[in-house]
């Protein structure tokens, strides 16, 4: 079974501006990484990242939006990450709140860093839940186990369901 695509759910003028910002930089092997962060001000990060219905990790700068990153494509996996010496990732969250990826996202965000080269943790450090409220329609992060919406305080849902249903 293949990972599940996530479209983006962000704002419809971040989403018109990405479309003249440049695409985030593929890394598909440990020889690319290592350039890339040697260009870098920074090398540590963290980072913008998008993994690529492709399975390609894509890097750009941390102000960068996950949908510019991506080049408004649907992806398997985005968030945040940042490297230590030796393309080592210390710190990697789904935090993107233009494609609000399920925690489910993990094998494909790590299948992108192994063939970058980069070894991780394992699993996210800073995992981020995300759920749309059945009752106002907006998107909350789960904060603390609480499965309250901030805008309605109505229950959110166990199960991530983010991306709206098509019209």
């Amino acid at each position: 079974m293949s990972a599940p695509a996530y479209r983006y759910v962000g704002p419809p003028d971040i989403r018109a501006a990405a479309r003249t910002a440049p695409p985030g930089t593929p890394v598909g092997s440990a020889a690319e990484l290592t350039d890339w962060l040697a260009q870098q001000p920074d090398p540590a990060g963290p980072f913008t990242y998008t993994v690529g219905t492709d399975g390609v990790l894509r890097l750009a700068d941390r102000r960068s939006e996950h949908v510019a990153c991506a080049g408004g494509a649907a992806v398997l996996g985005a968030g945040e990450v940042a490297f230590a010496a030796g393309r080592r990732v210390v710190e990697v969250s789904n935090l993107s709140t233009g494609y609000c990826p399920d925690t489910a996202c993990w094998p494909a965000v790590a299948a992108a860093l192994e063939r970058a080269g980069a070894s991780h943790p394992g699993g996210f450090t800073h995992p981020v839940v995300f759920r749309r409220c059945v009752e106002c329609g907006e998107v909350s992060l789960v904060r603390e186990g609480f499965f309250v919406c901030v805008f309605c305080e109505a229950d959110l849902p166990g199960h991530w369901n983010v991306t709206p249903p098509q019209l």
